[in-house]
């Protein structure tokens, strides 16, 4: 008997020696080499960076309250949590998007056959996917042009605090040709 019964529902799959993600579709020990390496570059984005930062932001922001009431008041506690709340989200928002943990409207989506609702998926996978497509090269120039410009009080340049929505950008277009391709296949093999 495992100790993780009933734990497939939640979006993880017990395989007796770790637990995978759903999304993940592929247990470590049968990845080839260039698959754990991509595995490992996702998982350091989406959990443990996203996980370092949400950590030091929040003992950040103990020690600005800290600070405020009980001594004299800081300014770099307010700057660093900023950039720290655009990593976290940004990189949480890739991890969300792995296993399909967003929040959705599905009032619609769940009344449907599995064949509309495929359709559906193609289509909001589709526009979602064209957009960020054509958002990354300005978005790319733009964070590269803030390289100049400095915070006010940490002195971190600007393309470092606003980076992880180049990296946003990057995964969720992965991930979205990725359901794309896997929902256009269901559709031609007919598994619908």
């Amino acid at each position: 008997m495992s100790n993780f019964t009933g734990i497939e529902q939640g979006g993880l799959i017990n395989n007796d020696e770790t637990l995978v993600y759903k999304g993940d579709k592929i247990a470590m020990g049968k990845m080839k080499l260039w698959e754990k390496i991509g595995s490992f570059i996702l998982n350091f984005f989406e959990i443990y960076l996203s996980s370092t930062v949400f950590i030091l932001l929040f003992i950040v922001f103990l020690l600005q309250i800290f600070y405020r009431y009980f001594l004299v008041p800081l300014t770099w506690p307010l700057e660093f949590t900023l950039m720290a709340f655009i990593w976290v989200t940004l990189l949480g928002a890739c991890f969300a998007q792995r296993d399909y943990s967003h929040v959705k409207f599905a009032l619609i989506y769940d009344r449907e056959k599995p064949r509309t609702q495929t359709w559906m998926r193609i289509i909001g996978n589709a526009l979602v996917f064209i957009a960020f497509s054509i958002a990354l090269y300005p978005s790319y120039r733009y964070v590269s042009f803030m390289s100049f410009k400095k915070s006010n009080v940490l002195k971190v340049p600007m393309n470092i605090a606003f980076s992880p929505f180049i990296i946003f950008l990057i995964i969720m277009i992965g991930r979205l040709g990725y359901d794309l391709y896997i929902d256009i296949k269901k559709l031609l093999r007919g598994e619908l």
